[in-house]
C-alpha cells in the first residue's frame, strides 16, 4: 500500500469520526431526553464519546506504525463508527423500550475491546511478516 492510499484512508476515517461522534452524542441525548438528571446525561455523553477519543488518539500516534497496522486502524475507525451509529440510532429512534440505556452502556467497552484486539493483532502480523521475507518488509513499512 502506498502512502497516498494510507493518507486517503486516514482522511476518510477521520471524517467518519468527526461526523460520527456528534451524531452519537445527539442519539444519546435524544434517547435520554426524558431523563431529568443533567449530570447523568453528561456522564453518558462522555462515556459514549470515549471510543471516539481513543480512536483519535490512536490516529495521532499511528504515523510511526507499520502500513498494515495503520490500514487496520483506518478501517476499524469508520466501521466502528457506522456500527455504533446504527445501534444508537435504532435505540434512540426505534420502537419504545424499557432499557434504552443498556446499548449506551455496553457499546463503548465493546468498542474498546475491538480496538484493543484488532490494532495490536495487525501490528503483530506486520512484525512477523516483515521478519519472514526480505522483500516483503518494504510492503509493510513506510
Amino acid at each position: 500500500m502506498t502512502s497516498k492510499v494510507i493518507g486517503r484512508l486516514r482522511r476518510a476515517a477521520l471524517i467518519a469520526l468527526f461526523v460520527g461522534a456528534p451524531a452519537a452524542v445527539a442519539f444519546t441525548l435524544h434517547a435520554g431526553r426524558r431523563n431529568n438528571s443533567r449530570l447523568l446525561m453528561a456522564i453518558f455523553t462522555l462515556w459514549v464519546l470515549s471510543p471516539f477519543v481513543l480512536l483519535v488518539v490512536a490516529c495521532v500516534v499511528s504515523k510511526r506504525w507499520s502500513v498494515l497496522t495503520q490500514a487496520t486502524l483506518y478501517t476499524v475507525m469508520p466501521a466502528l463508527t457506522l456500527v455504533t451509529l446504527a445501534l444508537y440510532g435504532y435505540v434512540a429512534f426505534g420502537p419504545p423500550r424499557a432499557q434504552t440505556a443498556a446499548a449506551f452502556v455496553v457499546v463503548p467497552p465493546a468498542s474498546w475491546l475491538l480496538i484493543a484486539i484488532a490494532v495490536p493483532l495487525a501490528a503483530l502480523i506486520s512484525r512477523r511478516l516483515s521478519r519472514k521475507g526480505e522483500g516483503t518488509s518494504d510492503l509493510y513499512r513506510r
